[in-house]
């Protein structure tokens, strides 16, 4: 973590909705998820009453709580990236000692948000700052209340497994909510550059996540042309293998997280929000899951329709002769 940069302005984002920042299928599963009155309050109570005074204790006996007197630079940047995201309140930060670039936010009644050490080390302060702002989006968006309400409902649903196909509805359940976990990351990435303001300190994360912090043999343009190189790969077998890779994982990956958020620049939604164009906290009441899931299969058929992968190419030229066939054959009937 570097000392002395010079102090740039960031936007305020007054009232700002955690729905800003959140990717379309994410935040049509929270906005659904929000809907369900008590489910949420039972599980929070018990993970509350089993695991939250265990965290609480476990952090305070083992790790640095960050504030004022520890850890100072942390802590100013930690509130400078609430202030801008224009949080309510601030989870308790905590710094513990692990050489693994991780940061992680746990907890449900009371979110904790823990960094490794290795990554003050890693980071400069604008560096720092996103990744702050990327645990923050995961707090304020919900997330370690929602993923617990889920893995409970998966669980409730292993007794299909006796069941002829339950077995396949169960692991349909579950490469949904790994789809959803990783849509979460993207959410939070952008909570982080909104709490950041600075694309390429949001790139450089990502870039040394990748390399292991070797930022000095890396090349920004170059990392990002290899991020589009793995999105459009014109190889049917490799596309193939994309989705293997990502079966059952959380998190995507670094490179790809890289090209995502260029892409969310790209797209103007970014600037948009910087310009005062963005939900807020206070109609958070009154958003539709109808607009929501159609928000979401909108940004899927964009992304399908507009993507270079070979697989998507290839589902798209069949779709477009099926589609044909159809019209002929309806043609045909019709007497054309």
């Amino acid at each position: 973590m570097s000392e002395n940069q010079p102090i740039r302005q960031r936007l305020l984002l007054k009232g700002i909705s955690s729905r800003a920042w959140e990717h379309p299928a994410d935040r049509g599963a929270l906005v659904a998820l929000r809907r369900l009155q008590g489910f949420d309050t039972f599980i929070r109570k018990l993970s509350g009453f089993l695991n939250e005074r265990m965290v609480k204790m476990q952090l305070l006996g083992s790790c640095v709580r960050v504030t004022e007197r520890q850890f100072a630079q942390v802590h100013r940047l930690y509130s400078e990236a609430a202030t801008t995201l224009d949080a309510q309140s601030l989870p308790s930060l905590y710094v513990q000692a692990d050489p693994t670039y991780n940061a992680t936010t746990i907890g449900i009644d009371s979110p904790k948000i823990v960094l490794n050490s290795s990554l003050l080390d890693l980071l400069d302060d604008d560096e720092l700052r996103f990744v702050l702002g990327h645990e923050l989006g995961h707090a304020l968006s919900g997330h370690a209340l929602y993923r617990t309400l889920l893995t409970y409902m998966v669980s409730l649903t292993t007794s299909l497994s006796g069941v002829p196909f339950g077995a396949l509805g169960v692991q349909a359940i579950r490469v949904a909510l790994a789809e959803w976990a990783r849509k979460s990351e993207l959410s939070s990435d952008r909570a982080g550059l909104l709490a950041t303001q600075d694309l390429p300190a949001a790139i450089r994360v990502h870039m040394k996540l990748a390399s292991g912090g070797r930022l000095q043999d890396l090349d920004q343009t170059e990392f990002l042309t290899q991020a589009r190189e793995y999105e459009d790969s014109e190889d049917l077998r490799d596309s193939l293998m994309k989705l293997l890779l990502v079966e059952g994982a959380t998190h995507p990956m670094n490179v790809v997280r890289a090209g995502e958020l260029r892409r969310w620049v790209d797209s103007g939604a970014y600037a948009d929000i910087l310009a005062g164009n963005y939900p807020r906290r206070d109609d958070d009441k009154d958003a539709k899951i109808s607009d929501e899931a159609a928000a979401a299969a909108e940004s899927y058929t964009k992304s399908f329709n507009e993507s270079e992968d070979a697989l998507a190419k290839l589902l798209r030229d069949v779709g477009d002769g099926v589609g044909g066939i159809g019209r002929w054959v309806a043609g045909k009937f019709r007497g054309n």
